[in-house]
């Protein structure tokens, strides 16, 4: 099958090496550095599941590849809106448009762009990042990708994506019932994680250390929980407990790419995460004040950010 992989990064990387290592036709898009690394020494997996280098077209101009069966949309949620701007080319009657994202709106933003038809949600678990460009580096998680048709349906194009991930080696691909809880399910777990190490610049270890982070960190899944259940998403009712234990055994040192991106001053996913959320809850009338905190918080570095000061 032919894959176009709309933001070769970390996750859109590694998703590509590991297709491509599997028989199928993978064109990368890319820009900068990056894009110019591919094309001259292909790009580098390193993974603790296996490592491998793969020899792929990579470009910025959608139009020399055209028409893919897949276009694994990987892009970072604030450039969601442009780049959906850019897919036409890349669209058949039967292509999926799979988002691969941080957030629960960046599917509705496509939507908004090139139609209900050919979105698909997903989500990824997995630890990786552009380490220099022309390589990708991941260093843990699971690598397991969920996806599923947005209504639920079990079409062809899902099932053949299905069978073609599930294929690939150092991929864990689940085929979800309701995709739309796995994307609130994620959401719960960044939001808390993100806002809390971006908000307090503390890595999770020191988080879990200290009793009135650990509260907040606690509240803020509630949260999310509490707006994804009145927007109806029927979450499982022990989630909050479950990412609370998932969290205690990460490594004490880990932050989270929102810090990573505030301290670094990269344009930030604040409006995808903690301003999504806000957003949603007003929707609904939910009360979210402590995701409103952590925005009112964050807000002017992001805005900062975004600016380039």
């Amino acid at each position: 099958m032919k894959f176009a992989v709309f933001g070769a990064g970390g996750v859109g990387g590694y998703l590509g090496a590991r297709l491509a290592d599997a028989g199928h036709e993978v064109h990368l898009l890319a820009r900068g550095d990056h894009l110019e690394a591919l094309r001259a020494d292909g790009l580098r997996l390193e993974s603790v599941a296996g490592e491998t280098t793969v020899e792929l077209p990579a470009t910025d101009d959608p139009s020399e590849i055209g028409p893919c069966d897949y276009v694994l949309f990987c892009v970072k949620a604030y450039d969601t809106r442009d780049a959906a701007g850019d897919l036409e080319p890349l669209l058949g009657e039967e292509t999926a448009v799979v988002s691969f994202q941080n957030g629960v709106d960046n599917e509705r933003w496509l939507a908004e762009a090139i139609g209900d038809e050919f979105v698909v949600g997903g989500v990824a678990y997995i630890f990786s990042t552009i380490g220099e460009p022309g390589v990708v580096e991941h260093t843990g998680g699971p690598a397991r990708f969920v996806y599923g048709e947005l209504d639920g349906r079990r079409t062809e194009r899902i099932e053949a994506l299905d069978d073609a991930l599930s294929e690939s080696e150092g991929v864990d691909a689940v085929l979800a019932d309701d995709v739309r809880v796995e994307l609130w399910r994620k959401f719960a777990f960044i939001c808390a994680q993100a806002g809390m190490t971006a908000a307090t610049r503390l890595p999770v270890g020191e988080i879990r250390d200290t009793n009135a982070s650990w509260a907040m960190y606690r509240r803020l899944l509630e949260e999310v929980c509490s707006v994804a259940r009145a927007e109806g998403v029927d979450l499982p009712d022990g989630l909050v407990d479950e990412w609370l234990e998932f969290a205690q055994e990460l490594d004490p040192e880990m932050y989270s790419s929102l810090q990573y991106d505030l301290t670094r001053g990269k344009p930030m996913e604040l409006d995808a995460l903690h301003g999504s959320v806000v957003r949603h809850a007003a929707d609904c009338d939910v009360d979210a004040p402590m995701n409103e905190a952590v925005h009112a918080i964050l807000r002017p570095w992001a805005d900062r950010n975004r600016k380039g000061d």
